[in-house]
């Protein structure tokens, strides 16, 4: 058993249509035989840490990724996150290039990006979990409709969010979001393969915090 496969109280009464659906059992059973039988990531307890660290309530952005890092001591629940010590990976390393030029911030000495989580940015990929060693492993077994169903959620419960859609995988989602309501920003993705054909140069992190603050809300402290 996983016992830590729970969502926090305030997503899983959203979500409670979605988790009782037949396809989520079948994902449960899925990722626990995984994770009794091979080494997977992130670590349990960690499989809803972009959850239990910001609340629905609060959500104000919204960062898409794919799949969670697939080598030992990476992932942590958060797209594109590493803790604190482990060396930051290309894509992330691209995205604090873009933060610096885009408003300033000093390039980050880590790349443990808990601190954005906290202040309402939900840090989803699109499958939260993976076998180590290989990338996509635990792919089209349900987490992408279930995180498509968290998407259509935070379109639906919050107000004034900004998605930030990097690259063609992310911007399928576009559909799933009420562009009427919310802020969709869309570039190529960090990933140094395609860094430089629209990433760089976005500023998606100083047009994120000027739409916050033009709906009365904390621009984030990147």
């Amino acid at each position: 058993m996983i016992p830590s496969f729970k969502l926090p109280s305030d997503w899983s009464d959203a979500l409670s249509g979605e988790t009782s659906k037949p396809y989520f059992q079948s994902l449960h059973s899925f990722v626990e035989a995984e994770y009794a039988t091979h080494v997977c990531y992130p670590e349990a307890d960690d499989i809803f840490a972009a959850f239990y660290l910001c609340p629905l309530h609060e959500v104000k952005v919204v960062m898409l990724g794919q799949d969670p890092y697939h080598e030992a001591g990476q992932a942590q629940g958060l797209c594109f996150s590493v803790p604190d010590g482990i060396r930051i990976p290309p894509s992330l390393r691209n995205i604090f290039k873009e933060l610096q030029s885009d408003t300033g911030v000093p390039t980050p000495v880590n790349g443990d990006l808990t601190h954005w989580a906290q202040q309402g940015v939900l840090m989803l990929n699109a499958t939260l979990t993976v076998r180590e060693h290989k990338a996509g492993s635990h792919a089209r077994q349900g987490w992408e409709t279930f995180t498509d169903a968290v998407i259509g959620t935070v379109s639906r419960l919050c107000d004034h969010a900004a998605f930030l859609l990097w690259g063609n995988y992310a911007q399928q989602k576009a559909d799933l979001i009420d562009a009427s309501r919310h802020l969709l920003l869309c570039s190529a993705h960090p990933s140094p393969l395609s860094a430089y054909r629209g990433f760089f140069g976005n500023h998606h992190f100083s047009k994120t915090n000027q739409f916050l603050a033009q709906h009365g809300k904390t621009p984030v402290n990147w």
